[in-house]
């Protein structure tokens, strides 16, 4: 199975991995599994952190790839297809998730909900 981390996913992976549910953590530290975390987390978490909304620990984008997460880009059709989604969510970064998830045939590891009707593979966190 080869997963993307949505945002809190990644944090809670990485640095609070009691938050996760038995069974995910599983997925996500299985060595046959590949785990992929977008330029739209890194920017969504960047951006909250810079208005004070969170406090990400130093060094969290090293650790990421320490762990062996592998980064996706975003490509401009990816961005195009988010943007024509159905209105299930209006965050435009879980879209974009949603768009990568779509488009790389990836399970979306996350707690949001909202993200299951558009029809992409879950795996509860």
């Amino acid at each position: 199975m080869n997963l993307l981390l949505d945002s809190h996913t990644l944090l809670w992976a990485l640095h609070d991995p009691r938050r996760l549910r038995r069974d995910a953590l599983d997925a996500i530290q299985d060595p046959s599994n590949g785990v992929f975390f977008s330029a739209a987390s890194a920017w969504e978490l960047e951006i909250k952190c810079a208005r004070g909304k969170l406090r990400l620990p130093t060094g969290w984008l090293a650790a990421a790839e320490r762990a062996g997460f592998v980064h996706m880009a975003i490509r401009a059709d990816e961005a195009r297809a988010s943007a024509h989604l159905p209105w299930h969510h209006a965050d435009p970064f879980d879209r974009l998730l949603v768009a990568q998830a779509r488009a790389h045939s990836l399970t979306l590891a996350t707690r949001d909900r909202a993200m299951a009707p558009y029809g992409v593979a879950i795996l509860e966190v």
